[in-house]
């Protein structure tokens, strides 16, 4: 009997633990009446949430924190949704997403409805039909694939002049990583017969082996639009921040990452954030190459200011994969146009300046977070960080493989050997998983694309990513993909390297927050920890798998503010970013900056 006590005493000793310390403290807000998923493995649900302050003030019974309201306590029934986590971007370009939210939508379905070039051309002349759209006198696009075209190829330079002679067009390829311009357009960006392949980059030629058809790869499409952005003005930067920020929230994302952040750009977020708190927090990783300038005080800090912080710093190894510019160890199944047999990618820098970066990183202590598709580009990654563990010792999580979508077993199993923290890319396997199996890797390989099984089975922790713009900020499509694995055509891409749905939920909560080292004050629900909230239509860990993408995020909640509701945006319209009519007047920057580049 009295061991029976002793355990009853312990358990409500336990259960009064997630009251706050002050009995007497009331809550601004109680949660009640739904599902509430905590992410926390010693008390994995819970009756009732309360919040003070933009924190947890505790988390329990129905009955025991109903104590805490007061006249102003504002008592939230859910209704029978559910309550999670905010989101946490494991790896995105929020201000590049702003100038996706701007431009034509060029996304195959389900996300758009451009699935061959006619319909592309279509899509950019409705676009350009807007008279706030034309009266700037260029026409932008974002997000068409080749792989999900009809004719399985880029448009060319001659199919964008029907679009328009007269006006540049420049349309960015879902990637994000190629871009094709029409013939007006490469002759204000100065791109001749006469023009050179620049590092890392290629301009891809007509026939003749000498004319450029339009496309442009890596180098030779950053050098061509970045420069163009750089002239964008403070005001417009921040519209397309705003914008950016607003697509977030409205998948649930209480953090968000700019993952190759300019200097202009950094500047932007900064800025505003001094004015005024952002809606949800934004982690910016500025270019190691070109702007080591902004990674020291005011901008470099482990905390946030109103929101923003410069986190560390972000390295491009390698590509695309769906693009075939991705640095592989062994060929690409199909070789892309004008590529003689063998080809594997290439990669963007020599072995000597990745290696360069890498230790300057470490020495610096700034959390590198380093862009590696192909196997060939991560063997450089982890061949760089052996070398910079010999002078420096072994980092704290100080280095994230992005995407690290072709990794191998072995090189996994070096991930955790050296620390390193992989943010994988699921949403591969639905979006380009047949191409990969058919076009890009061959089956044996694709079917291990992005594999957190592995990562698993060795006991890490990884995160899952849209790297926004190049799909959408979408966390449930991010969620079902790292769950089930499914193709566009509804197969099975590496059962074994699916997770079970609470590892996937980890994967864009807790474990990114490891991924930050914030997970002292996010990524579940717990006492003391930010009241970063999403309120889902369905319980994620009930639904059958196959459906979680099809759950719908219905509030998202920042310290215990509302920062999205679904029911204003229906009540809105269809546009969810209520900044897009003020930033029309960016393309008429761009445009600009397109003919100043030409001088």
């Amino acid at each position: 009997m009295r061991t029976v006590l002793s355990v009853i005493s312990l358990l409500a000793l336990f259960c009064t633990s997630f009251i706050s310390n002050s009995a007497q403290t009331s809550a601004d807000t109680i949660y009640v009446g739904g599902n509430i998923i905590t992410v926390n493995d010693s008390q994995p649900t819970s009756e009732a949430l309360a919040v003070k302050d933009g924190r947890i003030l505790a988390v329990g019974n129905k009955s025991e924190l109903i104590k805490l309201r007061d006249e102003n306590t504002k008592v939230v029934d859910l209704a029978g949704k559910t309550l999670v986590p905010g989101f946490i971007d494991g790896h995105g370009h929020v201000f590049n997403t702003g100038i996706q939210a701007l431009s034509a939508n060029l996304l195959a379905a389900p996300d758009g409805k451009v699935n061959n070039i006619a319909a592309l051309q279509e899509e950019l002349k409705s676009w350009f039909a807007n008279p706030e759209n034309s009266k700037h006198g260029m026409v932008l696009g974002f997000g068409y694939d080749d792989s999900q075209l009809k004719e399985q190829r880029h448009p060319t330079r001659q199919e964008l002049d029907e679009v328009s002679k007269d006006a540049p067009v420049l349309i960015i390829h879902q990637s994000g990583h190629l871009a094709t311009l029409n013939t007006k357009a490469l002759q204000l960006a100065g791109l001749t017969a006469e023009s050179k392949d620049p590092d890392g980059g290629k301009i891809r030629r007509e026939r003749d082996g000498k004319t450029p058809n339009g496309v442009l790869e890596e180098t030779a499409f950053f050098g061509t639009l970045l420069p163009l952005f750089a002239n964008l003005s403070p005001q417009e930067n921040e519209v397309i921040f705003n914008a950016g920020m607003n697509l977030y929230s409205s998948f649930g994302y209480t953090t968000a990452q700019e993952g190759r952040a300019s200097i202009s750009a950094v500047k932007t977020m900064y800025d505003l954030a001094q004015r005024g708190k952002l809606p949800i927090d934004v982690a910016a990783f500025p270019d190691i190459q070109i702007a080591q300038e902004i990674l020291a005080p005011p901008y470099y800090s482990e905390h946030y200011t109103n929101g923003f912080r410069v986190a560390g710093a972000k390295l491009n190894l390698d590509g695309s994969p769906q693009g075939k510019t991705a640095w592989l160890t062994k060929p690409y199944l199909v070789q892309p146009v004008g590529q003689e047999k063998g080809y594997k990618g290439y990669p963007s820098m020599s072995d000597e300046k990745a290696a360069e970066y890498i230790e300057l990183a470490q020495r610096n202590g700034w959390q590198l977070l380093t862009h590696v598709n192909g196997d060939a580009a991560i063997d450089q990654l982890l061949d760089g960080i052996e070398a910079s563990e010999k002078k420096h010792g072994k980092p704290d999580r100080g280095f994230v493989a992005i995407h690290a979508q072709t990794a191998r077993k072995d090189q996994v199993e070096r991930f955790k050997r050296l620390g390193v923290f992989p943010s994988f890319f699921p949403m591969h396997t639905f979006y380009w998983g047949d191409w990969h199996t058919n076009s890009v890797l061959g089956k044996e390989r694709a079917k291990n694309i992005s594999p957190t099984g592995w990562a698993r089975d060795l006991g890490m922790i990884y995160t899952s990513h849209h790297d926004s713009p190049v799909a959408l900020p979408d966390s449930m499509r991010v969620y079902f993909a790292t769950v089930n694995r499914l193709t566009r055509t509804g197969r099975v891409l590496g059962p074994d390297q699916r997770v079970s749905a609470l590892d996937g939920l980890k994967a864009l909560t807790l474990w990114a927050a490891n991924q930050y080292k914030e997970e002292k004050s996010k990524g579940s629900l717990e006492v003391g920890k930010l009241a970063d909230l999403v309120i889902l239509s369905e319980n994620p860990l009930t639904v059958k798998p196959e459906t979680i993408a099809d759950i719908k995020v219905l509030e998202t909640i920042k310290e215990g503010q509302t920062v999205y509701t679904r029911e204003q945006e229906t009540m809105a319209g269809s546009c969810v970013i209520s900044s897009r009519c003020q930033a029309i007047a960016t393309i008429a920057m761009i445009s600009a900056g397109l003919l100043h580049h030409a001088q």
